[in-house]
């Protein structure tokens, strides 16, 4: 996994998914089968999201995936555009060893291929413009936002579709009360995340502050018709193991990040949701659910 406002699993999105950013020296290949199950179980919110961009742009030639981090959400992209040839775009290279490897189980290597490159300046490596370029959660981890836009842009065809997820609601995991501890448990937890991430958003290289209109900052860096949808994950309690699964990783990685954050009482909370022979805990609550809505924003290349 827009964080500000959304869980993570790394500093990526990313994952990409529920995406609580803890490390920003992250090593991406032992994250990725993380990364891939976190990206799977959101699936079903980036079919929504794909889906509503084919509606709006049916038929685009080549489609590019910024940030593919192992190429769960390309291969949703290649699913909504049948006909579009593929590309994966990450500075990682196991993790696009795992996108080809996806690719080619998913019978899409003939129209598939990768890019090992950073962004934004990687990008220019890509040999024909992108009629969609699709970034998730990937905008946030450089510094200078507002620039990174410009060169995505720059890398659109004519009339081409730029298409940005950041941002959404918190990611909600329990009830508000859950029978120990002070109640509010995620609210405080999403409070201690927003200063994180603000912390980390300072100290990238390069970081400029920038407001997140980004509708607003698509019109500035020249591209038009900028509009948002948002999309939502809704796993009901009782969840598929997978679910559970992801649901205590977040909070293992929140317990790692908000240590400094969070009061004696909240922390022994979470360690007792994270205790595995804890009857109250995570691994063995009925009332686990996953709730989250991820925004996507969408505007146009000039034609």
């Amino acid at each position: 996994m827009g964080h500000h406002q959304h869980t993570h699993t790394g500093p990526r999105q990313h994952a990409h998914a529920g995406h609580q950013h803890l490390h920003t020296d992250m090593d991406w290949a032992e994250m990725a089968a993380h990364l891939e199950a976190e990206a799977e179980l959101f699936s079903p919110l980036y079919a929504q999201a794909t889906a509503w961009l084919a509606a709006r742009r049916p038929d685009p030639g080549l489609v590019v995936d910024a940030g593919s981090g192992p190429g769960v959400v390309t291969g949703v992209l290649a699913d909504a555009f049948p006909r579009a040839r593929i590309v994966a775009v990450d500075g990682s290279g196991p993790l696009l060893e795992r996108a080809r490897a996806r690719a080619e189980r998913g019978g899409l290597a003939d129209r598939f291929s990768t890019l090992e490159a950073g962004l934004p300046d990687g990008l220019d490596g890509l040999e024909y413009p992108a009629d969609l370029l699709w970034a998730s959660r990937s905008l946030h981890h450089l510094g200078n936002q507002r620039a990174a836009l410009a060169a995505f842009a720059a890398r659109l065809a004519p009339g081409g579709t730029l298409a940005i997820l950041e941002g959404g609601l918190p990611a909600r995991f329990l009830p508000r009360d859950i029978g120990i501890g002070r109640p509010g448990l995620q609210e405080r937890l999403d409070a201690a995340h927003s200063e994180w991430f603000t912390a980390m958003r300072a100290a990238l290289p390069d970081a400029v502050e920038e407001t997140e209109d980004w509708p607003g900052l698509l019109t500035a860096v020249g591209l038009r018709g900028a509009t948002s949808r948002t999309f939502l994950l809704d796993i009901p309690a009782p969840v598929p193991e997978e679910a559970r699964a992801f649901v205590v990783t977040m909070f293992g990685r929140l317990r790692e990040a908000a240590a400094e954050l969070l009061d004696a009482s909240d922390l022994a909370t979470l360690d007792r949701l994270l205790d595995p022979d804890d009857k109250a805990g995570l691994h063995h609550r009925p009332d686990v659910f996953v709730l989250t809505a991820h925004t996507l924003h969408v505007a146009q290349a000039q034609p």
